[in-house]
């Protein structure tokens, strides 16, 4: 499913390409791409959560990445990224969200240096995220995971062209912002 799903993706940019290649690889050449056994990287998801006007995003500030991030997180065995998606938005922001389309919104691989997680040093790896595009209300008050953040907020779409979020992440605001633009209606 997860394999049919990424070769079935269009890249939206150059950067895509690239990481879908790097995504069907990786499928390829490893069994446990969906746990955190893989010590080289695994699968990961995360949503672009966005009000009814499309003007605002959902950012969380992550420990680990030390800056602001769109919620997300391991698949750990799951090969339903769009579930873990769902799930990982109300763990982190305490949102209902809305999936506006059940197909990949964005994908990118991006570095995790290491770290000490409950106790226990993890070495730097890859994420290989795959986006989901959901909708929340910006008036529902936030909720953030003490163990993995350490705020939350609403945003202005247009605040990820500065620093607001990390610098990792932020040409993939960039263009996720610019596929939310170019969509007539969800």
């Amino acid at each position: 499913m997860l394999k049919e799903q990424i070769e079935n993706y269009i890249p939206f940019d150059e950067q895509e390409e690239r990481d879908k290649e790097q995504f069907l690889e990786f499928i390829n050449k490893f069994d446990d791409v969906l746990t955190r056994d893989n010590v080289f990287g695994h699968f990961t998801a995360s949503a672009f959560v966005v009000n009814k006007e499309r003007t605002k995003m959902v950012v969380v500030y992550h420990i680990i990445n030390d800056g602001w991030i769109y919620p997300g997180g391991h698949a750990d065995g799951i090969e339903d990224l769009l579930s873990v998606a769902v799930r990982e938005v109300e763990e982190e922001t305490g949102l209902k969200a809305k999936v506006l389309d059940n197909e990949i919104f964005g994908i990118q691989s991006g570095p995790v240096i290491g770290h000490v997680k409950r106790g226990k040093y993890v070495s730097a790896h890859i994420h290989l995220d795959c986006v989901y595009l959901m909708e929340a209300d910006d008036n529902v008050p936030l909720v953030y995971r003490i163990d993995e953040s350490k705020s939350i907020k609403w945003v202005n779409v247009e605040d990820a062209y500065d620093n607001t979020v990390c610098d990792f992440i932020r040409p993939i605001h960039k263009k996720l912002i610019k596929k939310l633009k170019g969509r007539r209606s969800v």
